[in-house]
């Protein structure tokens, strides 16, 4: 039977990854105009996984061995969460989703693509607050065997997430070509922030 830390780390990390940015714009254009979208996908998720690895290798291992610390990071990531939150609503309410439209064009070379998906990955500030940071605490917080499960959860929900986006962006260029479709999203991203954050603060 899978441990719960699974489950809570595909949750934590399915929020976190699904919130619309700058990995996700990028490979939902590549996959709209059908431009090597499965290699950009799988560069962005190796580039989570190792994200994840190094946050449940090392922040997890000196958070769980410092309690001021781990505190103060719980805190920090749901004062984040907060905010992650508070745009995504304010995105929703005015209307100004479109991240897809604000991303670069899409990459027509196999090589530039790439180096697009794997800078978007491991250089994106974003990326390590979500991955080596946040994740790194919040898995520092689950019992010991409990911990390396939760790190297996968030890595299953960015691959699901990115091979899910890299096969369904074509199907959803009509959708999102709608801004009520952003501002659902956006919505349902605020709704999911501040759920985490509430449950850190409480915890």
């Amino acid at each position: 039977m899978l441990s719960s830390s699974f489950f809570k780390g595909m949750a934590m990390g399915g929020g976190l990854i699904i919130a619309i940015g700058a990995q996700n714009a990028f490979l939902l254009r590549q996959g709209i105009q059908r431009q090597h979208v499965l290699l950009c996908a799988a560069a962005c998720i190796a580039g989570d996984i190792l994200l994840i690895g190094l946050g449940a290798g090392s922040v997890g291992r000196l958070v769980a061995s410092t309690p001021w610390l781990l505190g103060a990071i719980r805190i920090a990531g749901a004062l984040f969460l907060l905010e992650y939150g508070r745009r995504a609503a304010w995105a929703a309410w005015r209307g100004q989703g479109g991240a897809l439209q604000a991303a670069s064009g899409a990459v027509s070379e196999a090589g530039p693509a790439l180096r697009a998906a794997i800078a978007l990955s491991l250089l994106n500030p974003h990326a390590w607050l979500d991955t080596v940071v946040l994740l790194g605490a919040i898995g520092a917080q689950q019992p010991e065997h409990g911990r390396a499960w939760f790190s297996a959860g968030a890595m299953t929900a960015s691959a699901l997430w990115f091979g899910a986006l890299a096969a369904g962006a074509r199907l959803l260029a009509p959708v999102f070509a709608n801004p009520r479709a952003w501002r659902v999203l956006d919505g349902l991203v605020a709704l999911t922030m501040w759920a985490i954050a509430a449950s850190l603060f409480i915890h």
